[in-house]
């Protein structure tokens, strides 16, 4: 009996140790970026211009802006967890090849931009790029592109705007969703400091709605952006799956490479 109760003491003093390491730690799981210098100079193939918007706590947020000659549109990029735009300008460009301007900012605490995160300041810092975009271009010829992590900040700036388009790449209806699926014993929705409640959000957007998602995704489960999709109340939605479609992968496929082209038209 005494063996016993020494193996629950030890299962439940590791069970208690995660919990206290998943409370504290979850900001360095959830976001991994790449920190830049200030003077680091970026290099793409095609056109853009570096500029900074300066946010409501006077931190000095970088961005990238794409340009073409008569673009179709303007593609507001929200970016994934990992990296800077280093990474994901050249991800980018594959729109600009689309012949779209494309505007993509760097999170708080990514590359340039050194500051701690929290869920209400990506937002904020979020609708400021929006708010760039929608002084240069007519608001109903912007497109909100988000992918994994910033599938949750883009479902957000739909909702309390008024876009021509909402794109999602690999989403998930929230952050708790995927860490259940990542850490199902533990009490997750008590632990998570940012929540990322997309299929909320998702109910409030009036414009076409589309999400990628593939059915061997690792890192977001397929049945998360399921679960997203069946949150949308518009009837302007379309959910493309990628049979075999991994999370960093679905533009290799041919169902993404022969649907994007109509799926980014703004009507």
């Amino acid at each position: 009996m005494s063996k016993l109760k020494k193996i629950l003491f030890w299962i439940v003093s590791v069970y208690l140790l995660i919990i206290v390491l998943l409370y504290f730690f979850q900001h360095k799981i959830i976001f991994q970026p790449e920190k830049l210098s200030l003077n680091y100079q970026y290099r793409f193939d095609h056109d853009f211009e570096e500029f900074f918007i300066t946010a409501e706590d006077n931190l000095k947020l970088n961005g990238l802006h794409f340009k073409t000659k008569n673009p179709k549109g303007v593609i507001l990029y929200f970016h994934g967890n990992r990296g800077s735009l280093k990474r994901w300008g050249k991800v980018a460009t594959f729109f600009v090849e689309k012949q779209y301007d494309v505007v993509i900012m760097d999170y708080r605490g990514y590359g340039k931009n050194h500051e701690t995160i929290t869920e209400q300041l990506l937002y904020a810092d979020a609708q400021l790029f929006y708010n760039y975009a929608k002084n240069q271009y007519s608001e109903d010829k912007i497109i909100i592109y988000g992918r994994s992590l910033g599938t949750g900040i883009a479902t957000k700036i739909a909702a309390q705007n008024q876009p021509g388009n909402l794109i999602l790449e690999t989403p998930f209806s929230s952050m708790e969703d995927v860490t259940s699926y990542w850490f199902p014993i533990f009490p997750v929705n008590a632990l998570l400091k940012f929540k990322f409640p997309s299929d909320q959000f998702i109910k409030s957007v009036t414009c076409n709605i589309t999400i990628y998602h593939g059915t061997k995704d690792r890192v977001v489960p397929f049945s998360s952006g399921e679960k997203l999709f069946k949150s949308i109340i518009s009837s302007q939605k379309n959910m493309i799956v990628i049979e075999g479609g991994a999370h960093n992968n679905l533009n290799e496929f041919e169902l993404y490479q022969s649907t994007i082209d109509n799926v980014l038209r703004t009507f």
